[in-house]
Parts: C-alpha cells; structure tokens; sequence
C-alpha cells in the first residue's frame, strides 16, 4: 500500500487551515490538522477534518448526468454532454443573443482561483448583457459598494489589525463559529483572547449571545440597529470633540458634511432603535477614540438588513474619525506589492466604478458590483418576456434555491429554462431542476492559490497546493469544464474568438493560457515573489509547493501609512460624502413595521454547517442533529411555547415550521433560524433529505423594492414576523 502524508490546505473558509490529507493508493482516507502550519498551528474544525466524507460521499456526481423524460437522470459520457451543451447555448445565442444567457456561482466558487479566472474571462467573452448571479448578494456585496464611495475602488478592503489590537468592537459577526469573514485569521478565537489576555476587550454586538459573544463581552442589540449605533457613536465622537481634527483633515474630504449627517442622531434619539443604553453608546465612543489600537469590525449581520451598504460605509467611518484608520491596531489595508500597484488600482477602480454607474439590471435597474446582478431577482429575469429575458442557466458551487429570498419562486422558475447546466458535488435542490449536471472536482483534487484573500490577511502570507489526489471517477476542475465550453463556442462572439486566437498564438512558443499561469505571474510579482528570476530565492507558484508546503509568512504586520496608496481618488483621501448615503440615512427615519408581525427575524450560523452543502456528511449530522428556532423565554411564555415545539413562524412573505428552543441568550422579541436547511427528495444527497429541516429563506420578499438598492442585497436579517405553536415534538429537544 502507498501511503502519503502530504501538506496542503482546508478551502470551506477563510482562515484556510494548514491540513495535512492521508493519501492511501491514490484514495484521500484522512484529514488532520497541520502542526507546522505558521498561522494555524494544528488548529482545523470539525467541517475541515470531516471534509474527507464529502470527497468520498456515495451520493457525490462521478459522472455526466443528463435527466431524462421523467425527470430522473442517467449517466453520459463528457463528449456527448459538452457536445449538446454547447450547441444549444449557441442556439439561445443565435436566437436571442447574449441577454438570453445567465451563471450562478455560490460561496465555494470564491475559493478556487481557477474557477473564479476562467468565469470571469467566459462571461467577458459574452459582453455586458450576459447576466452573471453570485452568492455576495446574500452577503458581502454592499462592502464593495462601501469600498467604491469611500476609497475609489470595491477592492480596497480594510481589516481589523486583531494580532495588535487592544479593543476589538465586533457588530453582527460570529466569528468563533465563522472563523472570519472578509478577514483571514487563523485561529481567530485564541488571537481574541489574546487581546483579553493583554489586558483589552473584545466586545460583540448582537441581538444574540453568540458562541463569540459567549466567550467575551455582550451588548444586545435590536435587529438592524446597527446604523442607528454607528450614527450615535459618530454624533458622539464630533459632538464631544474627541476627534483629531487636522489628521481628519488629511485623510478624508467631507468631514464637516458627516458631521451634519450624524447631527440629529444622538444616542437618546436612538436608543429606541437599538435598544443600548445612551450612557452605554457614549461610553463605547469615548473608547474608541482614547484606546490607542482600536477598531471596529463588521460582517453578515450588517450586510443584509435594510441598508446594508450604509451600515458597511458607516463602520468604516467609525474607524476613520476614531483615528483607527490605516494605524497598527486598527483597521488596516493588505496589499499585493505588484509593481506599479497603485496605477492597477486606478485603472481598476474606475472601469469597475463605470460599470457600476452604466450597468444596470433588466429587472430593478440595479447596478452591477463586479460585474453581477441581484441574484434576488433571478427567478423574474427568468420569467419576465422581453429582450434580455434569461432562458439559459449555468449554476457552478450553489444553490439558491435555499439562499436566495423566496427560493420557491426561483425553483418554479428553473423549469422554464430551454437549458439548465450544473457544475457541482451533489445534485441538490437547485441543480434537481438541471437538464445536465457535471461532475466538478473538490478542493483536494485541484490545485490552488487563495488569491482573493491575500489582502484580507492581517499578517501577510503566502501558500500554494498541488492536488493532493486525481479527480474522483470522471469529475474534473471547474475551469477545465469553462475552458472546454470556451472551446466549443470560440466562434459565438468576437471577444471568444480574439481569446481562442490568443491561446492559439501562445501555443506556438509552448504557453497553454490557463488560470495557473496567470496566478503564477501574481505571486511572482507580487511581494516575495522571485519577479521572474530577477530576485534570488523568491516565490513562485512552484516554489510555494515545493520549498514551503506549509506556507510562509512575508512579514509579521501589514503596514501602515498606506491609506493615501490604497485610495484612487485624487489626492488619495477618502471621500465622506456621497448623495446616495444621505438618502439612505434619509431612509432611516421612514422604517415602518407591518401591523400583526411583532417579532424580528435574524440568522446564525452552526458549527457543523456550511451554508448548505455540508449536510450529507455523517460525521457533521451525528447525534440527530435538528434545526431549531431559537427564542427568548419571555416571548415563549407570552405564547404558551416550551422547548421542542413545533411552531410556525410566519412573515408577510411566507411561512416555515419548525422546533424551537428556548433560551435567555437573544434580544427579547427576535427569533433567530439557522439558514441552509430545507433539504427535501428532489435533492440526490440522502443524509441531508433526512435531516429536512426549513428553507428560512421562504420568509424573505424577493419584490424589487424590498431589495437595497445600492448594492442588490436581499434583506435576510430584523425581517418582522409572528410565532405560534403547532404542536408538541414526542421527544424532547436535544440542545447538541
């Protein structure tokens, strides 16, 4: 037997923990944490060491599969599946051009460099009218958006300093369960007691006692609140004179505008929207601007409410006045250090601020954030009739069908599609509804670079991975699969057929144009690298693998003093004001609450899910595992509800049933439901079809109106709704 122990790393989230796999004959068999990894140092979770299960799931795609009249499917070879697929693509192009054609990729496609590289140059090839859906609309869209107004550029993205920071703020974020989101740290729970351990504070602001919250400091919060909070603080900070005005000064144009924007929001006249107390807001200001290393941090919880890109410009407006901005402990910015880097920038940020300005969905005239629309109002680009209307869908490492809002309307919609192709692991409930799903190699049967996430490292570092095994049975990579469509179709548009051209020319001189190399020319570029031979002993994508299978740190902290390299703007200062901030700070004032939903809906996240695509692996499903509401024992009482319940939460948009349990670690009058559940037999993944559960996601409006306007965020979270019990579960509840 040939056994190999080989070093690589986990690719479910961002902290991307150093793993070492057991490889027995060519079969991944284990999964363990990597001891020598610099930043994870033997840490990995309970999803990473299970993820062997999933490569070697039953239930996985091996093969092609195409459904048949019946609506079930059989296996197909690659060349007849490709054959077909491409043809008809061509068909839908040549009738209706490219408005007809339509990809989804979900939260998984962010982690494969090649994926992400190889869609981005087919959908290029397509023109401006291809529509392009990502799973950012359900989560972190609007902080690009926030990045534009304010630096420039959406890829300008700060980051909490946790490894220096004396007082960590952190809003509507878990990360002890998420590992960090937007924020690449390993081992993130022990660099937050780090802080404790030095004699800071960590402090959570949530409406519920989260794991995180658990382990530090807790400030409950209304749902949605958050705006009104950062307001206050900001009204605090100009009022009580506690900001540096001439460093203000330098770094930021507006600052008098926002000044008079936080004005009338005063912690008294917001206390009723947050539920703190205003001593509590004026205490939190005061610190924040007097602790030396501060900073401010923010996820999903203020991504999708009302105004989510408001509440993302908001945070970084905090940290800005707060003196925060671009110092050691604060809220600092990573770079690649490419030459001419700053220039790159430029010119990316303003060919993705004109798209924004010019592109603008069919359905809501949303704008385009890098390059993708709502992925909320897809079922109506699906089946609303006229130029443009989407007739053919890709879906690659998603599923919408339970993560976008009012997913029943999405799966009713798929059936009208004249052509539905999955690229993906399982067959699940969106991709049941595909005329072909193709089997897409796992993260362990690729190789790979976390290229997105080298900027979001708060200690810069590097790491690369070969496949650890082959593609099991017939899968193969994402890109191969987008490179051999590209292929098919060179001739469907000028764009494709100048890239088929390129490729052809490259070829002469033994250059095959792929992902890898453009990847490989990033690193060797960027900071570290060997900048093509010209520095001694530098990186490179062989390099990494062969000389550093853990990965290697570049430096211990990322700079400071970069701000006026990392804004575009003229001048390189942040630019405060904006109109579209003003109307939505106007929005503020005209929330209103429907009549008869006297509770407020929030989300979590669990340990042993994954959004969706976790749930067939036994060992993350042991003990029975059930999805619960969770709701405050008061708010139970009121209704006559105990643990185990069954009861049905109902808002003006849909209703689900399911367990609830009761506890005192939530905000009176909120219920939070885990989401990515809702698993049912259309689906071939048997596990999660047992374990059911509710599509929480049903509750939510999928109406133009109801999705924000800025950035197209589904509004997920503070969604009003009212509880009644159903009926009582024989068993009692189990809390595991």
């Amino acid at each position: 037997m040939n056994v190999a122990h080989t070093p690589t790393f986990c690719r479910i989230c961002e902290p991307l923990c150093g793993m070492i796999a057991t490889v027995e004959d060519g079969r991944l068999v284990a999964l363990r944490p990597d001891k020598d990894h610099p930043l994870s140092a033997g840490f990995a979770c309970q999803k990473g060491i299970a993820f062997s299960e999933i490569v070697n799931d039953p239930d996985r795609v091996t093969t092609p599969l195409r459904r048949t009249a019946d609506g079930a499917f059989e296996p197909v070879g690659w060349d007849e599946a490709m054959s077909d697929i491409a043809a008809r693509v061509a068909d839908i192009h040549r009738r209706h051009g490219a408005g007809a054609l339509a990809w989804y990729f979900g939260n998984p496609g962010a982690f494969s460099y090649s994926h992400a590289l190889s869609l981005n140059m087919f959908t290029t090839g397509f023109g401006r009218r291809f529509h392009l859906f990502t799973a950012g609309s359900q989560d972190v869209n609007n902080r690009f958006v926030a990045s534009q107004l304010l630096y420039g550029s959406p890829l300008a993205l700060p980051v909490p300093d946790v490894p220096r920071t004396d007082l960590l703020v952190v809003i509507g974020a878990n990360p002890v369960v998420s590992h960090g989101s937007v924020l690449t740290v390993p081992r993130i729970r022990d660099r937050m007691h780090d802080i404790v351990k030095r004699g800071g504070r960590v402090l959570v602001i949530d409406p519920r006692r989260t794991e995180t919250a658990a382990a530090f400091e807790w400030l409950g919060i209304i749902p949605d609140g958050d705006a009104f909070l950062l307001l206050s603080l900001l009204h605090v900070m100009f009022g009580e004179n506690l900001t540096d005005r001439a460093r203000l000064a330098r770094q930021a144009d507006g600052v008098e505008w926002l000044e008079r924007l936080a004005r009338p929001f005063s912690p008294e006249a917001t206390a009723e929207r947050t539920g703190i107390d205003p001593a509590t807001v004026r205490s939190l200001a005061r610190d924040l601007v007097r602790t030396e290393r501060a900073a401010v941090y923010g996820r999903v919880g203020t991504s999708i409410g009302e105004n989510g890109t408001l509440t993302t410009y908001l945070l970084d407006a905090v940290n800005l006045v707060a003196g925060n901005l671009d110092v050691p402990g604060g809220s600092m910015f990573g770079r690649f250090g490419l030459p001419a880097e700053r220039w790159l920038n430029k010119a990316a940020g303003a060919m993705l601020r004109a798209d924004y300005r010019r592109r603008r969905s069919r359905i809501g005239g949303f704008p385009s954030v890098l390059g993708s629309q709502p992925a909320g109002v897809m079922a109506k680009e699906i089946t609303t009739p006229g130029p443009g209307q989407v007739r053919a869908l890709f879906v690659s490492a998603g599923n919408p069908v339970l993560s976008v809002p009012n997913g029943d309307e999405l799966e009713a919609a798929l059936d009208s599609l004249e052509l539905m192709v999955g690229i993906d692991l399982y067959v699940n409930e969106t991709l049941a509804h595909c005329h072909y799903v193709l089997p897409a190699a796992s993260m362990y049967e690729r190789d790979d670079f976390p290229l997105p996430f080298q900027v979001l490292q708060p200690t810069p570092f590097r790491q690369a991975t070969e496949a650890v095994i082959p593609p099991v049975g017939q899968a193969r990579a994402e890109w191969e699969i987008i490179d051999e469509l590209t292929r098919r179709l060179w001739r469907r548009t000028p764009a494709l057929t100048a890239l088929t051209a390129a490729r052809k020319a490259l070829s002469l001189f033994g250059i095959r144009l792929t992902p890898r190399l453009l990847v490989d020319a990033v690193i060797r570029l960027a900071e570290g690298g060997d900048r093509f031979g010209l520095r001694r002993g530098g990186l490179s994508f062989k390099r990494l693998t062969s000389e550093h299978p853990h990965g290697t740190v570049l430096a211990p902290h990322l700079r400071d003093g970069v701000l006026r390299d990392v804004v575009v703007y003229r001048g390189g200062r942040v630019r405060l004001r904006h109109d579209e901030i003003a109307e939505e700070v106007g929005k503020l004032s005209r929330r209103r609450s429907p009549d008869g939903y006297p509770l407020r809906l929030i989300g979590m996240r669990e340990a042993r899910s994954e959004n969706s695509w976790m749930h067939n692996a036994p060992l993350l499903m042991r003990g029975e595992r059930v999805q619960y509401a969770r709701m405050h024992v008061d708010d139970a009482a009121e209704r006559d509800v105990v643990d185990g319940d069954i009861v049905r939460i109902t808002s003006e948009h849909g209703e689900i049933e399911l367990p609830v349990l009761v506890t005192k670690d939530i905000v009176a009058g909120v219920v939070a439901v885990p989401h990515g559940w809702g698993h049912k037999g259309t689906a071939r993944w048997r596990v999660a079809n047992e374990a059911g559960g509710a599509n929480v996601n049903r509750l939510m409006s999928s109406a133009p109106e109801d999705i924000e306007a800025l950035a197209g965020m589904a509004r997920l979270t503070g969604v009003p709704i009212r509880v009644e019990p159903v009926g009582r579960r024989a068993e009692n509840a189990s809390r595991s």
